[in-house]
């Protein structure tokens, strides 16, 4: 039988390597590529901050004007997805629904109400696997029905499972000719993309990323000429503090489905094929999708895996509830340069290097201001450009150390940090220009400046720039003792996730670690101060 489908589009805004738009050309005599914009849905379901909104109507618009390429366009229609599904079904005579699978419970959710409409009013529902190297499902499988909850252990699975299946062959003029045609009234009026004014959002914003597919495929191009940086990248000897991305940037087009994360796997592959001296995983490039893939499968898995509370794998850690330094920490008015800095750029520009998101997510948690990893997976949700639900959840987890990272006594230090790889202070200049005529000597702790040198520089700290909302380290040592005590009371919960395999994150930065006694004690032990 031969169908009259629609293709949802949610993630998946590519047409390289989208398994299930392809097989559904193959299965029909006509697709309608859909893409529908549920405002109310999007905002319940994940925070989307004005940057993110500009990145995702732009790879809408790229989606579009590819498919125009095609004779074809995408349907991004306004409204409630099931009342527009409904309406849109009987309009067209569809006769079967197809998507992507997705992990988060409100897409699984989604999927459910489709699957229920579908028997109501008689149309097939079939999906593929399009955003992940393998079926999560499987994994889980094949660990006896319950998510790997180590790196370790998910690699011996995988070890099972062998490469992820290889790419499908991008959409072209031959084999994308079932796509429904140009429609003759003016589809800019009906279904065009919606400006960013249209949606109430401001016009303004400084990121540097452009979304959509086409650029994408750009920078990734531009980073595979460079096959010698490829080879040789360890995540954590990239720079925390470089005024350009020294990662590759592309995160935010794989968390949207610009760029097909199999594909990306078999580029690497090829590269690594050819070079001798290349990095193996877990740092490696092809070990950051790996690691991806282990959060997508542990939080397809877990009940409540972005909340504390009824997260089986998570401590359950009295955090303090404070708005007032929660709001600093968001504003970037703690009073600590680097740390503002951060959070500048991140509300600026929708991106922020990993080591500096471990700075700051150590600082609101178990670091200074012990305030939930929740609170700061939420301004993340919102702020960063590739926010996903199983990454970012599964990183404060990490950084907070409620899961699987146990170096709990392994606290950033919000001034020595960023000094070691940017001791001029060129970051702090350019990201919080009220500091950027200290001289070099304070820039980091402006508030230890004579008050000469802060009246030559402009800026009187307590009045320009706020002093430093807590004494680091008096809460830092405080804190490691709670998070001690802690971890001895759920020693069971602690040891569910306790990987016996170098930690990667830290991996690159076992040489740099200053150490520092905390209180005496039966008990004492170092905390190393990075």
């Amino acid at each position: 039988m031969s169908h009259r489908t629609i293709h949802l589009f949610r993630k998946g805004l590519r047409l390289h390597d989208n398994p299930t738009l392809l097989a559904a050309l193959k299965s029909s005599e006509i697709v309608f590529p859909v893409y529908i914009l549920d405002r109310k849905f999007m905002t319940s379901a994940m925070q989307l901050g004005t940057i993110r909104w500009h990145f995702l109507l732009q790879s809408l618009a790229d989606l579009q004007a590819s498919l125009k390429k095609l004779n074809s366009c995408l349907w991004i229609i306004q409204g409630e997805y099931e009342a527009i599904l409904r309406e849109h079904v009987k309009k067209w005579n569809i006769t079967q629904v197809t998507f992507d699978d997705e992990i988060e419970p409100f897409y699984k959710e989604m999927e459910r109400t489709i699957q229920n409409i579908g028997k109501e009013m008689g149309f097939e529902v079939f999906s593929m696997v399009g955003h992940t190297l393998y079926d999560v499902k499987r994994i889980v499988e094949l660990n006896r029905g319950t998510p790997p909850l180590t790196y370790k252990r998910f690699l011996q699975i995988l070890t099972t499972l062998g490469d992820p299946e290889m790419p499908v062959e991008d959409l072209t003029a031959e084999n994308s000719q079932k796509l429904c045609p140009l429609p003759e009234e003016d589809l800019d009026e009906c279904y065009r993309v919606p400006l960013p004014e249209d949606l109430g959002i401001s016009k303004e914003h400084l990121s540097p990323w452009r979304g959509g597919e086409t650029t994408g495929l750009q920078r990734l191009e531009e980073h595979m000429k460079n096959q010698g940086w490829i080879a040789k990248f360890t995540k954590p000897r990239t720079i925390p503090n470089s005024l350009l991305p020294s990662t590759t940037g592309l995160s935010p087009y794989f968390s949207l489905g610009c760029l097909s994360v199999r594909m990306f796997f078999y580029r690497l592959s090829k590269i690594y094929a050819q070079s001798k001296n290349h990095s193996l995983p877990p740092v490696s490039l092809q070990g950051q999708l790996l690691w991806r893939e282990f959060f997508y499968t542990v939080a397809s898995a877990t009940p409540n895996f972005t909340k504390m509370v009824g997260n089986p794998i998570c401590l359950q850690i009295e955090w303090y509830e404070d708005a007032e330094k929660l709001h600093k920490w968001k504003t970037a008015q703690t009073g600590f340069p680097w740390i503002d800095a951060i959070m500048t750029q991140l509300r600026q520009e929708g991106w922020i290097h990993h080591l500096a998101r471990h700075a700051v997510a150590c600082f609101l948690t178990r670091g200074d201001l012990w305030i939930s990893w929740e609170e700061g997976m939420k301004v993340f949700e919102e702020l960063l450009l590739d926010s996903d639900y199983s990454i970012n959840a599964g990183n404060w987890m990490w950084l907070s150390a409620s899961a699987f990272f146990h170096q709990y006594s392994r606290i950033f230090c919000p001034v020595r940090f960023g000094k070691r790889t940017d001791p001029e202070g060129h970051y702090i200049r350019k990201y919080l220009p009220v500091l950027k005529n200290f001289p070099s000597k304070y820039i980091y702790e402006p508030w230890t400046a004579p008050a000469e040198a802060q009246r030559e520089a402009g800026c009187i700290i307590g009045k320009e720039y706020p002093f430093p909302m807590v004494n680091h380290k008096e809460v830092s040592d405080n804190n490691l003792q709670l998070m001690k005590q802690v971890r001895e009371e759920q020693y069971k919960t602690a040891q569910l996730t306790r990987d016996d395999v170098d930690d990667p994150m830290e991996m690159g930065l076992k040489h740099r670690h200053s150490e520092e006694v905390t209180p005496k004690g039966k008990h004492a032990r170092k905390a190393e101060e990075l």
